[in-house]
């Protein structure tokens, strides 16, 4: 694996909007934000979990302390293509991320125990270690959204807002399309804004105007519950 690593310490607030919201918020904003340098962004992410979903039914419970790991990519992938390995922890509110630049081939053959990761010591020893704790981790969920972020100069605050939120159970590959199943109704849209230090007072006051409330949501921790209300279809999160 490559040796690109990206250490992330922050808050993280998640709601969900109705088209109106979004776009009263996208309007409300551009006085104090402005899109990154990457506009509109498809964003895949393949995450990994046991045959009996042990660490999506754990965050569910809301313990204090959780983690999940994850592929990445943005936009379709290749085999040649940079993908990024990510684990992620959330403890007291805060969540922590570690992640490492990959190749899809390099993941496969980590998580089949044929190769390790050639990384920084102590991120590899992280991410050797979750995947040794849980044993055989496998493809579980992919989730696919179409990400607009924003920033602001000199300050760590981010918003990112995700349309068409879709997901697979089958093909769960980034190489393989950008197709999904819909994860939410028409016209809704996931923001989340990420922090490093309470969110400023004039977001607050947007949020206000907004009606704009924070709500604990995952997405695919949607999809598994969504699922097991027909335990039909959910048992295939558990094989």
């Amino acid at each position: 694996m490559a040796d690109a690593i990206v250490v992330m310490k922050r808050y993280e607030l998640k709601y969900i909007l109705t088209k109106e919201q979004a776009d009263f918020l996208v309007g409300a904003i551009k006085d104090h934000m402005h899109i990154d340098k990457y506009g509109l962004t498809q964003v895949a992410s393949l995450y990994y979990d046991t045959c009996d979903s042990r660490l999506i039914r754990n965050s569910l419970e809301k313990p204090e302390f959780k983690e999940k790991i994850r592929l990445r990519s943005y936009g379709l992938a290749n085999t040649d293509q940079e993908v990024y390995l990510e684990l992620k922890r959330k403890a007291y509110g805060v969540v922590y991320k570690r992640r490492v630049s990959t190749k899809i081939n390099d993941v496969n053959d980590f998580f089949a125990y044929k190769s390790e990761i050639n990384a920084h010591a102590q991120i590899a020893k992280e991410i050797t270690y979750f995947r040794n704790f849980y044993g055989s981790l496998i493809p579980k969920c992919l989730i696919i959204y179409d990400r607009v972020a924003y920033e602001t100069e000199g300050s760590s605050l981010r918003l990112t807002l995700d349309y068409n939120p879709r997901y697979r159970l089958d093909n769960l590959r980034l190489d393989y399309s950008m197709e999904g199943i819909p994860l939410l109704d028409d016209n809704k849209a996931i923001l989340e804004i990420k922090a490093q230090d309470m969110i400023p007072l004039w977001l607050s006051h947007i949020l206000d105007q907004g009606k704009i409330y924070k709500q604990s949501f995952s997405k695919y921790g949607r999809v598994f519950e969504t699922l097991m209300t027909n335990r039909e279809d959910g048992g295939r999160l558990y094989v």
